[in-house]
This record gives structure tokens, sequence and C-alpha cells, in this order.
């Protein structure tokens, strides 16, 4: 999101609010997502048992444990764990919880961290052991040595006394040991460091061997290993020495990489590598070892495509969107309450196939593996992200417009091409600016623009801005009255800019919402594109603008508007924050 601050020029009249929305708009809900709503439909209408019939036993639910720090806020940590186990398994799983640290935080921090003795994690463990032994177990956040070293043995306890594998059957009358999900939180998906040294080889040691699958996100990876992970060649190749440090299985959080020149697919190629992705998205990297692999499959000789063992790349629709707060936490408990259903769903059935108590077993669930667990829980993940950027969207839309002097509303979105779904974005978002009475501005989408009638203008990048004058789209633009602006990035770009005549010129200041392909600009560059410009041609700087006290600055430095982000929309107060905004700008 955007907010634009200016002093009276051309049609730039007073202070000017403008809010870019870098995420997907109203109704989102991609493949990835459907996928998800269709697959845990079927999972949860498979799952319940209904309660209302006489004669009927009700399966107990899958126990899972999370073994994490508290999130104050909500968002991540144990709270996170417990809602998604109950959300993703439809209430056939049972979430506990032994909390390794308190934090004090909230969606945009961590203020302060405390950890309990170990005494009391311990006593928390054997509390819910001796009561509800688990089905599968999520560690998170453990903090230091003594947390590492206390879960590290608890789990080593488990295996030992139970049956040793990831298998359903303890073997010799015993329990089965839990499926036991390590999310080995170090290093944060922003990159700041949450272990030290100590007790990151603890974890390496001392919890990796009792694992049977480990999550890193792309940073962690590469603190475990010492290295960069630049392409998605590097992923399969520090996949390989990770599962080498005893875990059953590696899912590495990647995000995107880019394709390496390398992976021509040339006879030195190793097979077993997995196709690797030539195209952009969210891709995590899933390797298991060839026991775990043959966990549940139906023909032990043969192998498929989904094989973890061959390596997979598993690939969703990636969100433009920061609001991503506990999804490493989500995924992995997910992963664990998909994995535990299915070993539920398995329990009930060896307890006899052949007793028609009228409920109906679904074979998917049954064959629920970690390769399935994965692609639920991932698939459920991002369809959150969707939902929530959604929710999140329409509610900074009608909170935005109506703030005091805030007057336009600049969206942007970049995950379809589907023209029809353009439309109905732009249409939408008109009608919320309407009924408050603020101007609409469209990103790149100058056709939709148009077409909706009733916007005010459109912004135009350099890419953009060459397809439209090729489409005659200048000419379009101009008589339907919108109002056009152009970003610049160099001499050149600001020449072309110029010459098109646009209503104003806006540099890119400095920014962290998106992924720019070029240097940001400074204050002196601001000042020397001010004296560039013609007079009459507003010049709006945009992005990087994080308080009052850099838009004066920006200001100062010839910008007759500033484009902002967190500013607004991370301000405690936004009202205050538009105030304080309005007044560095006059």
């Amino acid at each position: 999101m955007m907010a634009a601050l200016s002093r009276d020029r051309h049609f730039l009249h007073r202070l000017v609010v403008s809010i870019l929305f870098l995420f997907h708009i109203f109704e989102l809900f991609p493949r990835t997502a459907a996928f998800a709503a269709a697959t845990l439909d079927g999972i949860q209408q498979a799952s319940v048992v209904p309660r209302e019939e006489e004669n009927m036993v009700v399966a107990p639910p899958a126990i899972v444990y999370t073994i994490a720090g508290s999130d104050s806020g909500g968002g991540a940590g144990i709270q996170a764990d417990l809602k998604a186990i109950h959300a993703i398994s439809g209430g056939t799983c049972h979430g506990c919880s032994a909390v390794t640290c308190l934090t004090a935080q909230n969606s945009r921090g961590v203020l302060g961290v405390h950890s309990p003795p170990i005494e009391f994690l311990r006593s928390q463990l054997i509390a819910l052991e001796g009561d509800m032994y688990p089905h599968a177990v999520k560690v998170g956040m453990l903090g230091n040595r003594e947390l590492v070293e206390e879960v590290g043995a608890w789990l080593r306890k488990l295996r030992e006394g139970g049956g040793g594998g990831n298998d359903d059957n303890g073997g010799g009358g015993r329990r089965a040991a839990p499926l036991v999900v390590v999310d080995p939180v170090m290093i944060s998906t922003s990159g700041h460091r949450l272990l030290d040294d100590v007790a990151k080889s603890a974890i390496i040691e001392k919890v990796f061997p009792y694992a049977d699958l480990v999550t890193p996100n792309k940073y962690e990876a590469e603190e475990i290993l010492g290295r960069e992970l630049r392409t998605p060649e590097d992923v399969v190749v520090g996949a390989r020495e990770i599962l080498a440090m005893g875990p059953g299985a590696v899912l590495i959080k990647g995000g995107h990489f880019a394709s390496s020149s390398s992976s021509g697919g040339g006879e030195d190629e190793d097979d077993d590598d997995g196709d690797v992705p030539s195209s952009t998205g969210s891709q995590d990297y899933l390797l298991t070892s060839a026991e775990m692999s043959e966990v549940g499959k139906p023909v032990k000789d043969r192998q498929r495509l989904c094989d973890g063992s061959r390596g997979v790349w598993l690939r969703s629709v990636r969100h433009d969107t920061v609001n991503t707060h506990g999804t490493g936490c989500t995924l992995s408990s997910s992963i664990a309450a998909a994995w535990a259903m299915g070993r539920r769903e398995r329990e009930i059935s060896s307890i006899d196939d052949d007793d028609d108590d009228g409920r109906e077993r679904v074979g998917a669930l049954r064959s629920m593996y970690l390769v399935d667990a994965c692609c639920v829980a991932k698939a459920y993940v991002n369809a959150g992200v969707a939902r929530g950027v959604q929710a999140n969207t329409v509610e900074w839309i009608e909170r935005l417009v109506s703030t005091p002097g805030i007057i336009d509303v600049q969206l942007r979105f970049k995950d379809t091409s589907d023209y029809a779904t353009i439309l109905d974005r732009v249409q939408r978002a008109q009608a919320l600016c309407k009924s408050k009475g603020a101007r609409l501005w469209i990103n790149d989408h100058w056709r939709a623009a148009i077409e909706a009638g009733g916007c005010f203008g459109v912004h135009l990048g350099q890419e953009d801005l060459a397809s439209c004058v090729d489409a005659g789209g200048l000419d379009l633009i101009r008589s339907s009255g919108l109002a056009f602006g152009v970003s610049t990035h160099s001499y050149s770009e600001l020449a072309a800019a110029s010459g098109v005549r646009p209503s104003y010129l806006g540099p890119i200041f400095k920014t962290s919402s998106k992924d720019v392909k070029f240097d940001p600009q400074g204050l002196e560059t601001v000042r020397h594109w001010r004296s560039l410009m013609p007079p009459d041609v507003p010049l709006v700087a945009i992005g990087g603008i994080g308080d009052a006290y850099i838009a004066k600055q920006v200001r100062e430095a010839g910008a007759d508007c500033a484009a902002i982000i967190g500013a607004v929309t991370m301000a405690e107060d936004v009202t205050k924050a538009v105030e304080d905004l309005n007044e560095a700008m006059n």
C-alpha cells in the first residue's frame, strides 16, 4: 500500500494519500487454493463421524503436540499451531502444547523473549505423555542449548521406547513412535538470527536424528550448511547434505529461486534430482530417505514421480504480500496434523475393515503419508495467505478512504492476466472508492481503467508504457480523461516519459515492497530530477518514505508528492500518521 502526499501543484491540489495495493484483491482463490479447499472439504467430510446417529462409535481424535514458543500476538508459535491443527483436520486432530519460551510480539516484530525453567518444560511433556500419547509432534522454537537438549532427550526416549520408526506399527505390542516434524527456527523469514551457534549445533546433533521431517526455510538451510543457496541446484545438493545429518526427510522452504543456466538436462545431470523449476513462484523442495519413501507405497519395487526419494518440488502461486507472519509455523504444524490424520484413519481401519458402522472411509485419507501431507499443508497455507490478503485488502481500502486527508487509492496487482478478472477487480475497487468520495488510480491495467469508467487515473511503469504506446493506448487514455503518471529510473526513461507528456513523473525513491531491478534513487537524484523536469509537471517520489521526517526531506528536495506504504499502513494511529505526513509536506 502506498500513500502519496502532495503540496499544491497541477491536479495534485492538497494532501493526497494514494494506497498502492501490492497484493491480490476480491475473491482471490488461485488453483492451489481451490485444490486446498476441495481437498480439505473431502478430508473433513470423510473424517468426521456423525455424532447424532445412534449406536455410532466415535473414533478419538489424533493427538498432535506442538513444542514451541508462545506468540502473544497470536499469529505464530503455538497459537498458530493449535489453530492450524484444528482447522486443517476439521476437528479430527486434538492439539496439545508444551511452551518452550514466552515472547512479547505482534505482527510487526518481537519485543522480548523469556524462557521458563527447563524443569517446567519437562513437567509439561510428562503431563501430556502420561494422558494423551501423541500421533505426531511438531517442534518449533527452542531458543537455547538447554531447551534443545531437553527436547532431544525426550524425542530419543519416545523413539527408543516406541516402534523406532516412521511406520504405523510399534512392533511387539508397543505404541508406534510419534511422527516428528521439526521446524528448526534459527533465522526468521526476514533474515534475522534467532539462535546462537551452540544451540544450532545442538539441534543438528540432538534433534535431527529423531526427526522424521525437518522444515528449514532458505535462510535456515544456509545457516545449517554454512553457505548460500543461490539456485535450485544448490537447494537439491543442500537437501542431500541435511538429509545426511539424520532426519528422515527435509523440506527446504525456498520461496522462489531463479533457475541457473546450468540446468540444461545434459548427460551429466542426475536423474534423481527431480525436475528443476524454471518458473517463479513459491517453490519448496522435499527430499526423503529411501526408507521413508517406501512407507505407504502401494507398489514397493516401482518408482513414482511423487516419491520423496527422487526429490519433489512443491510449487504454488507466490502472493505479492508481506503478510506472511506465522506461515512457517502453520506449514509445519499442518504437515504434522495431516500426517497424523492419515495414521488415525489407518488405525481405525485396522481395527475392523469389515465392520459396517455406516461410516464412509476414503482411500486417499488412509493413504495420507509424508508427501501427501506436505502437498495438502502447502495448499492449505497458500489458500490462507490468499484469503488473508483478500480480507486485509478490502479492510484497508475501506479504512483508508474513510481517513481524513486520503483522497486517492491506487490499485496494483500482478497475479492474473485474465482480463475479465482484472476488470472485475477494478470495478469493485472503483465502487468502494466512489462510495467514500475517493479517486481510484489503476496501476498498469489501462484498458480496464477505461472500460470500468469513473477511475481518476492510471500509472504505468516503463515496460507497460512501451506496450501501451504500441497498442495506441495513450490516445485512448487521454480521450477518456484519465490522469496519467509514469515511473522513471534513469535519464533515458525520464526523457522517454517526458516525451509522452504525462500528468506526473515518479522516480522510485526507495522501496522494500517489491523486487526492483534497478538502484533506488536518493535525495540528490530527487533534486536533480526536479531541475530537469518541466516546472508544471509534478514530481512524485515513490516508496521508502518511512515517516514524516523522511517525507519532509523528500519534500525539501523538490518532490511535490511522496508515495508511502508503511508510514501509513504500519502506523498504530493511521489518522495521526496522515496528519503528521501532511504537515511534513506543507
